[in-house]
């Protein structure tokens, strides 16, 4: 391998009046390294302690990226995965000590540090069948109730939440109305809502939060329609972003305050990066629209093989409404095969979105399944999928990709709250996002995924300790 000249990193301290002296003051300040290093096959190794010494400015010449933290911009609402049925169905079949253990890798003290849980409201493509929580025709919803959920999802979820704690927050997406509020009359492919059942399922999505907050489930938010413009296999429903404002301020906004849920975080679109602006600008149009909503959800499926990202459109999108938060919603890669679960590739799609996406304003993200079979199921429609964690649900091995390393590389280290200060590389072999944590903790996460080892300096207002970042690996430095 070639290895590059010297690189910096130039990263501000804290967010105060004396940030400027603080490295003047505290010549050999030292941050811990957490390092996973595919070559050498480590993964979230404790690296020890790095120092700093003084360094003048860096050379043009020189691979950089700068952080400033008079900069500051989106506080981090949280991280997480969707538990699906396919996740719980699978976490069930494990014995109970993998059970215990996936559940800390996650959720407890010494895992990912998860704080966010979606999951479907009805069917999906990661469900072992389609099914609702009414009966056939029945207008009035007295035959709602969540017992499908109540033998796997609910009490995953509810696991997933103690071991929380404070910062659970939990929301949820319909793949599909029942199929006969629908044109198609069908929960698959498409269709559209019929208009005579846009109160009747505003109505449905009360009925699912209040049904799981019975069970002491509290819902943070919801949004309007998983993939809007998607025709699947699958449970699908497709709305127009005029169709999606229409439901949104004169049925489901509306019904939500009504029932005491004005709280309830309502996000729009949650589907591709492609068209969130042109979604965003024409469904919040209307004032009387936009006020129902909190955020703009979206997925990275337009983009999944990792080299056409159309991240600037997020920006375009949170300039355009910097009331509304950002929130990638759902991701996974597709085409599911065994033998390359321990891949390196798996991790950095996750590690070059996660770090965009937080780059270009986004508070909120969100892995699609926490954990799937040997088959990347259960799934009802064939489209099957890796996920972070795969457990052969045969011989009950428990199987970390890459994928969980990478996620962990920022959700471990960069707790709810925390703010994101300016940044910028100046190498694209180079990939790198800062936090402060609210406790004033600095944390930097640095990604390589090019094929050549390069020699970097962490630079601070003049101060610079030698890291070294090879090949396709991924550090988190925490000051």
């Amino acid at each position: 391998m070639k290895k590059l000249v010297v690189s910096c990193f130039v990263v501000g301290a804290f967010f105060n009046a004396n940030a400027q002296n603080y490295w003047k003051k505290n010549t050999g300040k030292t941050a811990k390294v957490i390092f996973t290093n595919s070559k050498t096959n480590e993964k979230m190794v404790d690296k020890g302690m790095v120092k700093f010494e003084k360094m003048d400015q860096p050379k043009e010449t020189d691979a950089c990226v700068f952080v400033d933290p008079d900069f500051k911009y989106q506080k981090l609402i949280g991280i997480g995965g969707a538990i699906t049925d396919a996740s719980a169905e699978t976490f069930y079949k494990l014995p109970k000590n993998k059970q215990k253990e996936i559940l800390e890798a996650y959720y407890g003290k010494n895992g990912l540090g998860y704080t966010v849980v979606r999951t479907n409201m009805n069917s999906c493509d990661f469900s072992s069948d389609s099914y609702t929580y009414v009966t056939e025709n029945d207008n009035s919803l007295k035959s709602f109730n969540v017992a499908h959920d109540e033998k796997y999802k609910i009490p995953m979820i509810k696991e997933a939440q103690k071991a929380i704690g404070k910062d659970f927050t939990f929301y949820f997406s319909p793949w599909s109305p029942p199929a006969w509020m629908k044109s198609n009359k069908s929960m698959l492919k498409g269709g559209r809502l019929e208009n005579a059942f846009y109160q009747t399922w505003a109505d449905y999505y009360v009925k699912f939060i209040k049904e799981y907050e019975k069970k002491g489930i509290n819902v943070w938010g919801l949004t309007v329609q998983n993939e809007p413009m998607a025709t699947q296999s699958w449970e699908s429903c497709i709305y127009t972003a005029e169709e999606e404002g229409e439901f949104l301020k004169n049925n489901l906004g509306p019904t939500l305050w009504k029932n005491g849920f004005k709280d309830k975080k309502v996000m729009i679109w949650d589907h591709n990066r492609d068209l969130i602006y042109q979604r965003a600008t024409t469904t919040l149009s209307d004032p009387e629209t936009s006020k129902y909503a909190a955020g703009i959800g979206y997925h990275w499926y337009e983009t999944w093989n990792n080299k056409t990202q159309l991240f600037d459109n997020l920006i375009e999108t949170q300039r355009a409404f910097p009331d509304k938060f950002l929130a990638f919603t759902e991701g996974c890669k597709e085409q599911f095969d065994m033998s390359k679960i321990y891949d390196v590739s798996l991790g950095e799609l996750y590690g070059k979105n996660m770090i965009n996406d937080f780059n270009k304003g986004t508070a909120l993200w969100t892995d699609w399944n926490v954990l799937l079979d040997e088959t990347g199921g259960p799934n009802h429609v064939g489209n099957f999928c890796f996920a972070p964690i795969i457990a052969d649900t045969k011989t009950g091995e428990v199987h970390y990709t890459y994928e969980y390393y990478y996620v962990g590389h920022v959700s471990k280290f960069i707790k709810p709250n925390a703010q994101r200060i300016g940044s910028s590389s100046n190498r694209a072999a180079l990939t790198s996002t800062t936090f402060m944590n609210e406790n004033g903790q600095l944390v930097t996460v640095i990604m390589n995924d090019s094929d050549s080892d390069i020699d970097t300096n962490l630079w601070i207002e003049g101060m610079s300790a030698k890291l070294s970042a090879p090949a396709h690996s991924i550090q988190t430095v925490i000051l």
